[in-house]
């Protein structure tokens, strides 16, 4: 591992290491857990559902100033900024929903309901930790003291474009909306076809919140990416919305075998682009890594800078005009992001970041294991 990874590493020992000391007891019955316990580290949601961990509304201030100095341990600072950005739309989106109560708590849309948790001992040289709530998810895996894993890494926001008093939009997302859509509207005859497998987008990702992905990976509904089995009438709520979605966006059989999921990636090489596009390309891509601090975004943009751009695929569903519905995937061997804007008349974004050779840094942890257990 590299210098850039041991010095971040170090950074959010002491991070976590500080929050923690300034938990009591019982807090950290709920905040600190045993490293790995796979079960429940490998699982990340972006619902508003129970993200595992203390939240925000369960800390004192000093304890909330803590925990956010360990989220920014993980971001750039427009990264954070706009994570904070996003904690904070929910305060927008419980204004456009009437202030009530929903989802069986009694603030429907609350930016204090988000978690964090520790796994293992942040001294130890390998441990995690996550942080996450409606729209934010992050993982981040540190072994034999460095960084080994940062994603998932999923950001998104509803509403995606917000009024603001002035001329411009309140639209935390709107990088990665804009210029994809710019890349796919600018392929030729030949190129798009390639590019654009169906003319309707799913309503959500089609990989959701897998802790793995696999061949042939399609959308779940949404009452199947909350923790646990969701009470009766919530359950029900999660059934008309979903059924509300999946009659807004008739999808059909070939428009779902289109888009699911093979290791072999779908959609418009990058080899087949002309230079302005690749630029377009790997501009794009470095919208999703410079949610990373700098210097860990530039190592993680080795994954496709010069020959290895080549692999990049870009696939593309639904409409390419502004405000429809639309949804794309980035993809190569050592590279997953993945993007949709279908809900709430297209003005509801999810983007995330994947290593489809292992989040959690599966990878990593594999050959750790191997090497210490024997």
């Amino acid at each position: 591992m590299t210098d850039v990874r041991r010095a971040l590493a170090a950074t959010m020992s002491v991070e976590a290491s500080r929050w923690l000391d300034a938990l009591d007891a019982d807090q950290r019955l709920i905040a600190h857990w045993d490293f790995p316990d796979d079960d429940e580290r490998r699982q990340w949601f972006y619902t508003p559902t129970d993200h595992g961990g203390l939240t925000l509304g369960q800390m004192s201030s000093t304890q909330q100033r803590l925990a956010f100095r360990l989220l920014a341990s993980g971001l750039s600072h427009a990264g954070y900024v706009t994570m904070a950005t996003i904690i904070g739309l929910e305060n927008v989106l419980d204004h456009l929903e009437g202030f009530t109560a929903s989802w069986n708590h009694p603030r429907g849309r609350d930016p204090q309901r988000y978690y964090v948790r520790v796994f293992g001992d942040p001294a130890s040289g390998t441990w995690s930790w996550r942080a996450g709530g409606h729209h934010i998810s992050l993982n981040f895996t540190i072994i034999d003291g460095a960084v080994a894993g940062t994603t998932p890494l999923f950001l998104g926001a509803d509403p995606a474009s917000s009024p603001l008093l002035g001329p411009h939009l309140l639209r935390p997302l709107e990088g990665v909306e804009d210029l994809a859509r710019e890349l796919t509207r600018s392929l030729d005859a030949r190129q798009r076809p390639r590019a654009v497998v169906t003319p309707r987008a799913p309503s959500d990702l089609v990989l959701v919140n897998r802790s793995t992905i696999s061949d042939g990976d399609g959308p779940l509904p949404l009452q199947a990416i909350w923790r646990g089995q969701l009470p009766g009438e919530f359950h029900d709520l999660a059934v008309r919305i979903q059924d509300g979605a999946d009659a807004a966006i008739p999808l059909t059989i070939d428009d779902l075998t289109a888009m699911s999921f093979t290791t072999t990636p779908k959609g418009l090489a990058a080899s087949e682009m002309n230079a302005d596009q690749r630029e377009m390309l790997d501009t794009l891509l470095r919208r999703y890594v410079d949610r990373l601090p700098d210097a860990l975004a530039e190592e993680e943009a080795a994954k496709f800078v010069g020959d290895r751009l080549d692999g990049v695929h870009l696939l593309w569903a639904g409409s390419v005009e502004p405000g429809e519905a639309h949804y794309y995937r980035l993809q190569s061997p050592l590279l997953l992001a993945e993007y949709d804007n279908t809900a709430r008349g297209a003005n509801h974004v999810h983007t995330v970041w994947r290593n489809p050779q292992g989040d959690f840094a599966d990878d990593v942890l594999r050959r750790h294991h191997a090497t210490h257990d024997h």
